[in-house]
This record gives C-alpha cells, sequence and structure tokens, in this order.
C-alpha cells in the first residue's frame, strides 16, 4: 500500500508543474535550512549535490549514492513540502545505475529526481547511451502509483559544450525516452530558452545564475520551474566566512546583529 503522505506529495508536486505562472524550486542543504525555506513560504524542496557534500565537508561529487539518498530521505521528512532528489549521473554510468538510483530514490519518498547525461571519467553520454539511461529511469519507477517525477538534465552548457542544436535533440529524445521534465543547466540567454521551450512539450527547469535573466524574466517566457542549484548553500557559507573574518579582524563582531534581524523567521522555522 501506497504512503497517504508521499502519496499527497508527489501529487502536489506534478501539480505545481501543470498551474499556471510557474514556480521557484529552492535547494536546502540541511534540515535547518530546509525548514527555514519552508517557513518562507516556498511551495517545493530539492536537494543540491554541492550544498549536501558540502555539509559532509566534502567537493561536490565526492558523496555516494547511499549518502545522497539518505540525505534526500531526511530532508523529505523534514518538512511538508515535496521534495526533488538531485542524483547527479546516477552514481554510475551505465542505464542500470540509472534505473537503481531512482528507484532508490522514489522508495524513500521523494516527490522527484533528476539524473544528469555527464559522469565525472566519462564526461558527456554519447546520445544513444543517455536517452537509454533517462529510458531505464523512467522505466523503472513506471508502475508506481503517484510515481516520481523524473528530471532528465543535459548537461552540454554547463561542460563547455554549449550545441543548442544537441541540447533540444538530446531534451526532446529524453522526452520521448519517459522524463517528466527537462533541464539543461546554464542555458541563459532568453533567445536560447524560448527555441527550447517551443522545442518540447514538458516543463522546463532554467537554473538562477549570476548574470543571466532574474525569476520574473524567467517566468515571464513561459518557463514552469527555476531551480538555484547550490547558490543557497554557497550564501550561507559565505556568510560564514564574512563573519569569521570580522572575528579576526578582532574590531567589531556586526555579523551578531545582522543574523538576529532575522531571529523571528528563524525561531519559527526551528520551532
Amino acid at each position: 500500500m501506497s504512503d497517504p503522505h508521499v502519496s499527497a506529495k508527489r501529487r502536489r508536486f506534478r501539480e505545481l508543474h501543470e498551474q499556471e505562472g510557474g514556480f521557484v524550486l529552492v535547494n536546502p542543504w540541511d534540515l535547518g535550512s530546509a525548514r527555514v525555506l519552508e517557513a518562507q513560504g516556498f511551495a517545493a524542496l530539492a536537494t543540491t549535490s554541492q550544498g549536501a557534500a558540502a555539509a559532509l565537508g566534502r567537493r561536490d561529487g565526492q558523496i555516494t549514492r547511499d549518502e545522497a539518498i539518505a540525505h534526500a530521505r531526511e530532508l523529505n521528512g523534514a518538512t511538508a513540502l515535496p521534495l526533488s532528489a538531485d542524483l547527479e549521473n546516477g552514481f554510475g554510468d551505465t542505464p542500470e545505475d540509472a534505473a537503481a538510483t531512482v528507484a532508490a530514490a522514489a522508495a524513500a519518498g521523494v516527490a522527484g529526481c533528476s539524473i544528469e547525461d555527464w559522469g565525472e571519467d566519462a564526461g558527456l553520454y554519447p546520445f544513444d547511451l543517455a536517452v537509454e539511461r533517462v529510458r531505464a529511469a523512467a522505466e523503472a519507477v513506471a508502475d508506481e502509483p503517484d510515481r516520481v517525477l523524473l528530471t532528465a538534465r543535459c548537461e552540454n552548457h554547463l561542460r563547455g559544450n554549449p550545441d543548442l542544436g544537441d541540447t533540444i535533440k538530446r531534451l526532446q529524445t529524453f522526452q520521448e525516452a519517459g522524463a517528466d521534465v527537462l533541464y539543461a543547466p546554464a542555458l541563459v540567454a532568453p533567445d536560447d530558452i524560448r527555441m527550447v521551450l517551443a522545442s518540447i512539450d514538458c516543463p522546463l527547469n532554467v537554473l538562477l545564475i549570476p548574470g543571466g535573466p532574474s525569476v520574473n524574466e524567467i517566468l515571464a517566457l513561459g518557463v514552469q520551474r527555476i531551480s538555484v542549484g547550490s547558490a543557497l548553500a554557497w550564501a550561507a557559507y559565505a556568510a560564514l566566512v564574512e563573519a569569521s573574518n570580522e572575528l579576526l579582524a578582532g574590531e567589531s563582531h556586526d555579523y551578531y546583529a545582522r543574523a538576529l534581524a532575522h531571529s523571528e523567521v528563524l525561531k519559527k522555522a526551528w520551532s
């Protein structure tokens, strides 16, 4: 029997992708940040591989499948919001790896998940292999009631291969292979985003990046979902560096007053 709480979160996550206007999918890195973002009023959360690694004192790409699934399970239980899991490349290069990882995430109760077409050692996967990995991942959860929403990522623009034609071809074929949401990180030019939107039928996720369009500008293009990746984790750790620099200088401790200005939000989130 399916868990009614899991089913409700999955239905809500799917509804967010179907509603008018789009939404921002924010990325916490631990339980505390997840609860703060829920208190702030966001509608859904997603893990971030880099943020999860940072919370363990590691760099991106240095957590295991088991650690990623455990992290997703923990964050999923921390709030009432639907959560999508960043599953990197599925923690392996084969279609079987992708399928096993997505199935494990589904068993952990997440509402959605994503897999990439790039591996640390392999680089960008050849087209046919990339498609087979998406198909295997989709088939792994196809028979679930209120199934997980699968996002397929084309890493071209993020990995030094800004070939828009190949990106569109991959996204179109990922859609045909069973992906529910499509994502090309570092796709930033409005005209490029419009071309991708005109070429697909699935919701598109766009990553918010420095120098790129704002949230409102991206949503105005017709994008259904915006994510921020590791940006919030970077911002939090950067604030820690700035505060520690102030302590080391020994001349002030204004960072504490700045933090206390948000104490009511934090108390609400952590109550």
